[in-house]
């Protein structure tokens, strides 16, 4: 063979052989319907195309997934919210198991908001576990890995038997007040629940630490008992990972204002805000509520007082880090 045909060979071999990695390490983001619009930011910050995918319902409302584009090999990231209503779950589920049988070499549930994770415990006779139903179904579905924020109960990581990245608001929220360098500071935890993430909000913010002794009634039902600390003559700021019904909220701005706060701020990450939530928002003693984009907010509740920060440069960081295969807790300092 002519020394100028074998080397023309061993080129184009060698491109071949790029070509299939860079197909093989190729990133790819998807999104479903209930997180469009955070997917986008996700993958503008990444300087990416947002990956090319068809939702349908048919006229009985089943949901019908199509990829549009070769995911063959690909690292596949899956961003979708699973809120309320439950086809949100369904779409991700679908959406998993359309990417498997398309052959992508690994799936990625990326899920701001996980859906149920209040049922995370029997806390009663004849009721189930849903968060480990959840996690059960989205495992059979075909995702090798799940990337979310803030979850409700941190054991439900344990939940999963594939590898969980849960990611932290606080470093975002942290950094909001710290630029508002509001005087006076107290951290509340609206339970003893939230103490934790609390404490966390209060050693970055160097603030002390107040808390709120509740006890509920019913779901969706709370009532503020007794509160752990001093908050009079200061700005407090509340901090929780789920505005709901913004019950629990009201009643402990309430109880702040009443024991002598100044102003009342609250830092929330995952904004439900379902029933008479915009109500108690309007009603409560609350100078500003800060949430994030996990779960889209409609006109009808962007109040004044609301204010809403991204997190897509936080996941779009931890989707760059996995599919590198780096180390996301550098995201945590």
């Amino acid at each position: 063979m002519r020394p100028a045909l074998r080397d023309l060979l061993l080129l184009i071999f060698v491109i071949f052989l790029f070509m299939v990695f860079l197909m093989a390490n190729s990133l790819k983001i998807f999104s479903g319907t209930s997180s469009r619009t955070l997917a986008e930011k996700i993958a503008a910050y990444l300087d990416i195309s947002l990956g090319d995918s068809i939702i349908n319902r048919f006229s009985d409302g089943e949901i019908w997934v199509k990829y549009n584009e070769n995911i063959r090999g690909s690292d596949v990231f899956i961003v979708q919210s699973t809120y309320a209503p439950a086809e949100n779950f369904m779409e991700l589920l679908i959406m998993i198991d359309a990417a498997r049988r398309s052959s992508a070499r690994r799936i990625t549930a990326v899920i701001p908001y996980f859906g149920y994770a209040r049922q995370d415990r029997k806390d009663q006779p004849r009721v189930a576990i849903t968060a480990k139903l959840v996690a059960n179904l989205i495992c059979n579905a075909g995702a090798e890995r799940v990337l979310t924020m803030d979850l409700h109960a941190a054991q439900i990581q344990g939940f999963f038997d594939i590898p969980v990245d849960h990611l932290y608001s606080s470093p975002i929220f942290s950094e909001h007040f710290k630029k508002k360098a509001i005087q006076d500071l107290v951290v509340l935890s609206p339970d003893i629940g939230g103490v934790k993430m609390a404490r966390a909000y209060a050693k970055r913010l160097k603030a002390p630490l107040a808390i709120i002794d509740k006890r509920r009634s019913g779901p969706n039902k709370a009532e503020v008992m007794h509160l752990i600390g001093s908050v009079k003559n200061k700005n407090v700021l509340i901090v929780d990972d789920i505005v709901d019904t913004a019950g629990t909220l009201a009643k402990a701005a309430e109880r702040a204002a009443n024991d002598g706060a100044k102003n009342v701020f609250a830092a929330c990450t995952h904004p439900i805000l379902s029933g008479d939530a915009i109500k108690n928002i309007q009603q409560a003693k609350l100078t500003k509520l800060v949430v994030m984009d996990t779960i889209p907010l409609p006109k009808e509740k962007q109040l004044p007082n609301i204010t809403v920060l991204s997190v897509a440069n936080m996941f779009g960081n931890a989707i760059k880090r996995i599919h590198n295969e780096e180390s996301i807790s550098i995201l945590f300092d």
